[in-house]
């Protein structure tokens, strides 16, 4: 099988006598705006792509070294109360050697609701890694903004913040969409490496242009041949990613994680959801509860400002997780 790799792209420069003016038309040139121009195009096209190095490596290790931390008690806080599980866990939902966990967009983390004082105080000593991460890709200079602006409008919503986890002995999925089909792009998700991801460690597979109405038709006819057919003639490429490295992809894209043989493989996941798709998306996203449905891509990239360059150390702390 092939491997997903980053296209080469480069930034459409200005046409000839326009570029000057007010900082609208600034922006519009600006080379990072442009380049985000073309990443999106792939995106409609192909319906997924990699960005190399959209965090530094410092960041990923962190980042992972947090998120594992979080699993821990998670998992004391749920033996302890079942009830309270889905504060923690979203779509995969425990199961057998694969999980997907909710995380907090607080300094501390879930120790920050739990009451204990002298690791909240701790955090404040350590990297705010879930902040630092997102602030690498969705900050002012951020690796995946414009991006998003460009698919999603500052208007988009907030709809998943978890990670990924799997571990040695976690099954290969079916392959699938994440939502039924929409003629709009309902939903951009990411999938972000926090350690290399080799071919043994279950690195999705994406089945490119497959978001269309035309294979959504055959892949849900209902005749086996048919689908067969589909998915042994889809363009499949394999995402085995560097640390620090992520996939962004049109949630209707047919997908599917493969079996984990080797080694926990950890992924930063969130995803905003298109504004112009209005209703229910027939899915339901990997976010604390306190989180759905009340923060934008405009919210998000302010709230990092204030962190990055105001010096607000909690940035997040208005939000109810």
């Amino acid at each position: 099988m092939k491997e997903l790799l980053a296209p080469k792209l480069k930034a459409k420069p200005p046409k000839s006598g326009t570029g000057f003016g007010n900082a609208a038309s600034n922006k519009a040139y600006d080379p990072a705006v442009q380049m985000a121009k073309e990443q999106a195009k792939v995106v409609r096209k192909e319906g997924v792509i990699r960005i190399d190095s959209a965090i530094s490596h410092e960041t990923a290790d962190n980042l992972r070294g947090h998120i594992l931390e979080q699993q821990q008690i998670a998992a004391i806080e749920t033996d302890r109360d079942v009830s309270s599980s889905r504060m923690y866990y979203g779509v995969e939902n425990r199961r057998k050697s694969r999980c997907d966990l909710q995380l907090s967009l607080l300094r501390g983390g879930f120790s920050a609701y739990l009451g204990n004082e002298i690791d909240f105080e701790l955090s404040y000593k350590k990297p705010f890694t879930v902040a630092d991460a997102l602030q690498e890709m969705l900050g002012k200079d951020g690796s995946l903004r414009h991006l998003y602006e460009n698919l999603v409008t500052p208007n988009g919503e907030l709809y998943e913040l978890a990670a990924v986890i799997t571990d040695p002995g976690s099954n290969r999925q079916m392959v699938h969409p994440d939502l039924p089909y929409n003629s709009k792009a309902p939903l951009y998700v990411i999938f972000l490496a926090l350690q290399d991801v080799t071919e043994n460690m279950g690195p999705t597979s994406f089945l490119l242009r497959t978001h269309t109405s035309k294979a959504n038709v055959v892949f849900n006819s209902g005749d086996a041949d048919e689908k067969e057919q589909l998915l042994l003639k889809s363009d499949c490429r394999l995402s085995t990613l560097k640390k620090g490295d992520a996939v962004l992809f049109d949630a209707r894209l047919l997908h599917c994680g493969n079996a984990n043989d080797e080694a926990t493989r950890v992924l930063f996941n969130f995803s905003f959801r298109n504004p112009e798709v209005k209703g229910s998306l027939g899915y339901k996203g990997s976010i604390r509860p306190g989180y759905e449905g009340a923060m934008s891509l405009g919210d998000m990239t302010n709230a990092l400002n204030a962190y990055h360059v105001g010096g607000d150390e909690n940035p997040f702390a208005n939000y109810v997780a």
